[in-house]
């Protein structure tokens, strides 16, 4: 690997390390059971597809395992890769209990998964901090049955728009002034990290799209996940409910032809 990839995934391992602890309070992270659970398993079992028997999934960047248990809830059969120990350390203790689950230290780009054995490969919050996207696309495709489909749960995270500019500036002042405090984020590192990566002018589907087409896939969908956004609104205080959506989440999935 070029020393300089490989020195910042070591920053990116770093920076997720330490947010390990506090993951699941950052709103968009954690996910609650009942409605916004429900609503995370409606968008994915939409966008997986049918497939015969129990989906066998390929999940990366699981982080602490919250979409594991969506994907546990609709029968799946998981295998998942974290860059991260912290947060593998934090999965495995959530889902000990649980069957039809296998997750491990892995590098999304490089997963070293057999050839043709998933049914999906789903990732959140990934992609906008991949180094070599291309490869990691090539590498998903690999990993697919013919007609698997991959799904991106994802953002914009640099581009605001006025509007999201002034929510996330009210979400602020009400913060303050309520007295609220939210897990600590680095800052100065997570924009460090993110004008390193290739996505460092921000994540939008065309680009993505573009990007998954020269690796092969087809049969594109893209929606925003209002679903689970109006069930993360609901019982939120106000400083939360305006700072849920400001980045330009969406998803979009494809498949691999030939099924």
């Amino acid at each position: 690997m070029h020393q300089g990839n490989f020195s910042l995934k070591e920053e990116i391992r770093e920076y997720w390390t330490k947010r390990a602890e506090t993951f699941d309070q950052s709103p968009g992270h954690g996910i609650r059971p009942g409605a916004e659970r429900d609503a995370w398993a409606a968008l994915l079992d939409r966008h997986m597809g049918p497939a015969p028997g129990a989906r066998h999934v390929l999940e990366l960047a699981f982080g602490t395992g919250e979409v594991t248990a969506v994907l546990l809830g609709l029968g799946c059969d998981v295998t998942g890769l974290d860059l991260t120990e912290a947060m593998l350390l934090r999965a495995r203790a959530k889902h000990a209990n649980a069957k039809h689950v296998r997750l491990y230290m892995g590098d999304a780009e490089d997963t070293r998964e057999p050839a043709g054995r998933y049914d999906a490969v789903v990732s959140r919050h990934l992609v906008w901090t991949l180094v070599d996207p291309a490869a990691a696309f090539r590498d998903w495709f690999r990993v697919l049955k013919p007609g698997g489909r991959v799904v991106i749960m994802d953002g914009d995270y640099v581009r605001l728009s006025p509007v999201g500019r002034l929510r996330l500036a009210v979400s602020d002042w009400l913060s303050a002034r309520q007295g609220a405090t939210g897990p600590a984020v680095d800052r100065a590192t997570h924009d460090s990290i993110l004008s390193r990566v290739h996505f460092s002018g921000g994540l939008r589907p065309p680009a993505l799209r573009a990007m998954l087409e020269d690796a092969g896939f087809t049969d594109f969908r893209v929606e925003k996940p209002s679903g689970p956004h109006a069930a993360q609104r609901q019982g939120a205080p106000l400083r939360q409910r305006l700072r849920i959506g400001v980045w330009n989440s969406f998803v979009l999935s494809c498949a691999k032809p030939g099924a």
